[in-house]
């Protein structure tokens, strides 16, 4: 399988836990977050687990014996627990394709404002990527907002939509982020137009990380099908590889520039961008115009802020396999969104 210019090396889900070594930081990022570094060199799986009841409201205060995890339908046991917040290294792709030009930007301008500001915590660090024809990054890892807000302001909406390629260059720049908790956040307004990777070789990617994926997806006509203010998606079709048939409308290519994957159109598919996030146990959310930006930034940050961690040794060898993982809460009027599972990429 080729990925293009994609060469990169990718970290297999069951990491072994470094090692801390002391060493200077840069002067914007706090020190390395040791919680839960596991000196004895045995590997774990590290899940981040959201839990929710019925109405869809966030449930504190479990404890690890209110958990059950199960690989390949084998219980294991959890032996690493916390239910406090902990930092979160997280990558932010933004869509600076032509058609956020305008109101959108000013949109999602504000509501990262407001998320970096407000709802994230002070020692999170955040790195901010680009993608319209391609993808750049814009601003490396730091934890200064102003930097960041800086950052965000000076891209200006041109272009197609390269959104797999940033999620591809996002994935693994952010399992190099200091904090044990990663996580992927992508806000576009219509379907890919310019990537080189496809959505199978991206699922894989992100199957061998540990990041939580998230999605935001500007869609101006709620009547499609699959739309639905906030949590879980009802009513989405169900997650499937989705190659992308030729014709639409498309932005001029720079020269050199490949287009591979293609859509009828150029709104944004909600079938494709699950596949992305449901396996990684972020999820995605569909809203109706940029107002809506604003509050669905604030519910991932809610999120990330109230989920729970679970960790234990893990069961299979390097395998090159995919290993299913189910978290359950014994109370079963809870329901529990974590990563389905794990390549155990030799």
């Amino acid at each position: 399988m080729s990925w293009g210019r994609h060469q990169v090396v990718v970290l297999a889900t069951a990491a072994t836990i470094p090692i801390v070594v002391s060493g200077q930081q840069p002067p914007d990022t706090p020190p390395e977050d040791t919680t839960f570094v596991f000196r004895t060199g045995i590997e774990l799986i590290n899940i981040s687990a959201t839990v929710t009841d019925r109405r869809g409201r966030f449930v504190n205060g479990l404890t690890q014996d209110d958990f059950l995890v199960y690989e390949d339908d084998q219980p294991v046991e959890i032996t690493h627990f916390n239910n406090d917040r902990v930092p979160v290294s997280l990558g932010i792709a933004l869509d600076t394709s032509g058609s956020m030009d305008g109101r959108k930007m000013n949109a999602a301008w504000d509501a990262l404002d407001r998320f970096l500001y407000d709802l994230l915590g002070p020692d999170d660090e955040v790195f901010v990527y680009e993608f319209n024809y391609t993808p750049q990054l814009v601003q490396d890892w730091t934890t200064n907002r102003d930097r960041l807000s800086q950052a965000l302001r000076t891209l200006r909406p041109n272009g197609g939509t390269a959104m797999y390629d940033a999620v591809a260059e996002s994935v693994p720049q952010v399992a190099e982020g200091r904090h044990r908790k990663k996580a992927v956040l992508v806000i576009s307004d219509g379907n890919d137009t310019n990537s080189e990777i496809n959505v199978r070789e991206l699922q894989s990617m992100i199957r061998e990380n540990e990041a939580l994926v998230y999605a935001i997806g500007i869609d101006g006509d709620s009547r499609r099908r699959g739309w639905n203010r906030g949590g879980p998606q009802i009513g989405i079709p169900p997650s499937t590889p989705l190659p992308f048939p030729g014709g639409g409308r498309r932005s001029p290519i720079p020269q050199g520039r490949r287009q591979i994957n293609q859509s009828r159109d150029d709104r944004v598919n909600v079938a494709a961008l699950r596949d992305l996030t449901d396996d990684s146990g972020g999820r995605t959310e569909i809203i109706r115009n940029a107002d809506d930006l604003d509050p669905a930034t604030e519910g991932i940050a809610r999120e990330l802020n109230q989920q729970y961690y679970l960790g234990y040794p893990a069961q299979a060898e390097r395998d090159g396999h995919w290993h299913s993982i189910r978290v359950e809460v014994k109370d079963r009027q809870y329901r529990v969104r974590a990563r389905r599972g794990y390549t155990a990429t030799p």
